[in-house]
C-alpha cells in the first residue's frame, strides 16, 4: 500500500499568500485543501475578484481540492477539519484592509477574529498536533512605530534610533496605540493563536506581515500596495499618495519567501510563537522609490495625485527586523529581491490584461 500523502488545509487559498502556499506544497507532493469563497470581491468589488486564481490552481495543481466555504460558518468549518484532519493548517483568509474595516466592522471582526477562533477550535478538537500558521499583520502594533524618532532623507523616511537599525522587532508593545478596527480584529486573532499555543500546547505561530506581495496579487487601492501601484502604472491611472510626502516606507516580501518560511515552521514547529514577517530593510522602499522602480520596468512614468491627509493610523516608516526568524530557522532567508518582485508583478498584470 502506498504511503498516505501529507495534507495541508489553506484558508484564503485563492488570495496572494494562500495560492502561493497551495502551489508550494502541491509541488512538494502534498495534498492541498483550499478554503475560499471569493469574499475579497465582496469587500473590494470586481477589482478584488480572485476567481481567476482559483481556476488557475484547479487547472494547474495536482492533488488540489477547492472548498467553497466561509470561515465564519462555524459548523461547516468544524465538520471539514474533522473530516480532513490535515497535517498542517495555514490560515491566510482575512478581511485585509484597515480602511475598509471602518465601513464593515461586524464583517471585519467576524471574519478576522471569529473565523480564526473557529479554525483554532476545530484544530484543537480534530488535529491538535498539526502546526497552525496564522497570517497576522504588522497592524497589531497600531501606530506605535510612529513614535520612533525618524530622519527625513531625499526619497524616504528612516529610523533615527540605533535600537531600530534592523527594523521593528517582536517585542514592540501593541497596546495604547491606534490600530484601526482591522488592526484591532487582527490583534484579537493574533492573541488567540498565541493562547491556543500556550494554553493548550498546540504548535501555533503568528506571522506579522509587512507588505506581502507577488505576481498573484489582486491589488486594489485599499489593499495591495505594490500590486495596485503597478496596475495603475500599466493602465495609466492616477495613484493617490496619502500624506508623508510619499516618503512612507514599507518592507516587501515575495509570497514565495512567505511560503518557504511557512514550510520551515511546519517542519520544526514551536508553540505560541510570533514572528515579524517582511522583506527587511533590504527589500524596503518608499512610495516615491516604488514609482521609479515600476517605471524602470514598464517604461511608463507613474501618474499620481497627492492627498495631504494621511490615512488614520498609517505607518510613516516600517520594516521588519528579521533576526528572530533567522535565529530560529537559519536555513531560511529572503531569496526574492524587491526589483525582481516588481518585475514579476509587472509581467503578471501585463498577462492578465491580455487575457
Amino acid at each position: 500500500m502506498a504511503p498516505r500523502m501529507r495534507s495541508v488545509l489553506v484558508t484564503g487559498s485563492s488570495g496572494l499568500i494562500g495560492s502561493e502556499v497551495a502551489t508550494y506544497f502541491s509541488h512538494l507532493g502534498w495534498t492541498v485543501h483550499g478554503i475560499d469563497n471569493n469574499q475579497r470581491a465582496v469587500f473590494f468589488g470586481p477589482g478584488g475578484d480572485t476567481r481567476w486564481n482559483q481556476r488557475r490552481l484547479t487547472a494547474e495543481l495536482r492533488h488540489f481540492e477547492h472548498h467553497e466555504l466561509d470561515i465564519r460558518d462555524r459548523d461547516r468549518v468544524m465538520a471539514l477539519v474533522a473530516a480532513l484532519r490535515p497535517a498542517a493548517i495555514v490560515h491566510a483568509a482575512a478581511q485585509p484592509s484597515h480602511d475598509r474595516a471602518a465601513a464593515i466592522p461586524f464583517d471585519d471582526f467576524d471574519t478576522n477574529a471569529g473565523g480564526t477562533l473557529n479554525l483554532l477550535e476545530a484544530a484543537r478538537r480534530a488535529c491538535p498536533d498539526s502546526p497552525f500558521v496564522h497570517m497576522s499583520t504588522n497592524k497589531v502594533y497600531g501606530d506605535r512605530p510612529n513614535t520612533i524618532a525618524l530622519r527625513e532623507l531625499p526619497t524616504r523616511w528612516d529610523y533615527d534610533e540605533p535600537a531600530f537599525a534592523d527594523g521593528i522587532a517582536e517585542d514592540l508593545p501593541i497596546d495604547q496605540s491606534m490600530h484601526s478596527l482591522f488592526g484591532a480584529s487582527k490583534v484579537a486573532a493574533d492573541v488567540m493563536v498565541q493562547e491556543y499555543g500556550r494554553y493548550f500546547g498546540m504548535p501555533t505561530c503568528c506571522l506579522r506581515g509587512g507588505c506581502l506581495t507577488g505576481p498573484s496579487h489582486s491589488g486594489v487601492e485599499l489593499h495591495g500596495f505594490l500590486s495596485y501601484l503597478v496596475k495603475c502604472n500599466i493602465e495609466g491611472l492616477e495613484y493617490r499618495v496619502y500624506g508623508y510626502k510619499g516618503k512612507q516606507v514599507r518592507d516587501n516580501i515575495h509570497s514565495l519567501d512567505v511560503a518557504r518560511f511557512v514550510h520551515a515552521f511546519i517542519e520544526a514547529p514551536r508553540s505560541g510563537e510570533v514572528y515579524n514577517l517582511g522583506g527587511g530593510k533590504g527589500n524596503s522602499c518608499s512610495i516615491l522609490e516604488a514609482f521609479e522602480m515600476a517605471a524602470a520596468h514598464t517604461g511608463r512614468p507613474q501618474r499620481s495625485v497627492y492627498v495631504e491627509q494621511a490615512r488614520a493610523g498609517d505607518h510613516i516608516c516600517y520594516y521588519s527586523d528579521l533576526r528572530k526568524m533567522k535565529a530560529h530557522y537559519p536555513q531560511w532567508d529572503i531569496t526574492q529581491s524587491l526589483d525582481s518582485t516588481i518585475g514579476q508583478i509587472v509581467e503578471s498584470w501585463t498577462v492578465r490584461h491580455r487575457a
